[in-house]
């Protein structure tokens, strides 16, 4: 015997999966390109055209943060600035230090908003998606069509329903009465559950064979192959709770998030327009930055999905 064939790796992954992907392998190789270069070429001018669409309202808020006074009421407006300046980002600085609230404490309540209401949403959904999808019980059906039914109204008609809710709880001026409203927001339920079904029950079944319980299933085999859903999903309520202002539950100042400071700077006139863009840029750089860092997992695809029992 050869020392190669000593030395061949074993694939110690399951058969199933090798089975799949030597079939997608054989099917990528019998395919055969049809488009033209015409085509490739009017396909890659429309997504050039939309992305600069895409990207043209961060290069504006980018270049308005470095614009000084009389380059941001410039008419008609130009999108790229003509002489930076960091003035707006000093003038934010002195601006917050004469509030009695430092401007650190609206950016500590935005971020304990914004994660708990992420975290807890993304908990949430998943353990009340993997029963829908992966068990049979009475009333499934009807308490999936609730869910459904809950994203046709607007956020503004529960309005009310929610802050007599809030103040019988007793959490009203608190983090929690906006934290806990996230947690129930239906889309991110229905997108869990959409994602679980994919997954082929031999999975779940193979774990039970083997003594492990429905916690160690839904925590060590489903949520790390509904990785992609889960963290679209993250992105998503971290962007939204960033942006809440908190205006209907908070009353004390000092548990205001960042957006509400950011309406205070802007209705300060004039002569605030510079810090209001400086603000602006700190709101809108967090979340893109979260979601650069989970790109790679979100965009990956999931090792299972395709496959049939």
């Amino acid at each position: 015997m050869s020392t190669a064939s000593q030395h061949k790796p074993v694939d110690t992954r399951p058969e199933k999966i090798i089975k799949l992907e030597k079939k997608m392998r054989r099917k990528e190789g019998g395919k055969k390109l049809n488009r033209s270069m015409a085509g490739n070429t009017l396909l890659f001018i429309i997504m050039g055209i939309s992305g600069l669409f895409m990207v043209l309202p961060l290069v504006m808020i980018v270049n308005n943060a470095l614009k000084p006074l009389d380059e941001i009421y410039q008419f008609p407006p130009r999108i790229f600035v003509r002489n930076p300046t960091l003035t707006n980002f000093s003038d934010l600085f002195v601006l917050m230090n004469e509030s009695w609230v430092p401007f650190s404490r609206y950016i500590f309540n935005t971020i304990i908003i914004s994660l708990g209401g992420m975290l807890g949403h993304v908990i949430v959904a998943s353990m009340a998606a993997y029963p829908l999808a992966k068990h049979k019980f009475p009333g499934k059906a009807l308490l999936f069509s609730m869910v459904v039914l809950s994203m046709m109204f607007s956020w503004t008609v529960t309005q009310i329903p929610q802050y007599l809710i809030i103040s019988w709880l007793g959490i009203n001026n608190t983090y929690a009465a906006l934290v806990l409203p996230a947690w129930a927001f239906g889309m991110g339920l229905y997108l869990m559950k959409q994602f679980m079904e994919q997954l082929p029950d031999s999975l779940m079944e193979s774990a039970r064979l083997q003594g492990a319980n429905e916690w160690q299933i839904f925590w060590q085999i489903v949520m790390p192959n509904v990785r992609p859903a889960w963290l679209t999903l993250a992105i998503f309520q971290f962007q939204q709770m960033w942006g809440n202002t908190g205006g209907m539950f908070l009353r004390n100042e000092e548990l205001k998030p960042l957006q509400y400071a950011l309406q205070q700077i802007t209705s300060g006139g004039v002569s605030r327009a510079g810090a209001g863009a400086a603000v602006t840029f700190i709101i809108a750089a967090i979340p893109i930055i979260f979601f650069l860092i989970c790109q790679s997992s979100i965009l990956e695809t999931m090792t299972t999905s395709g496959m049939k029992d």
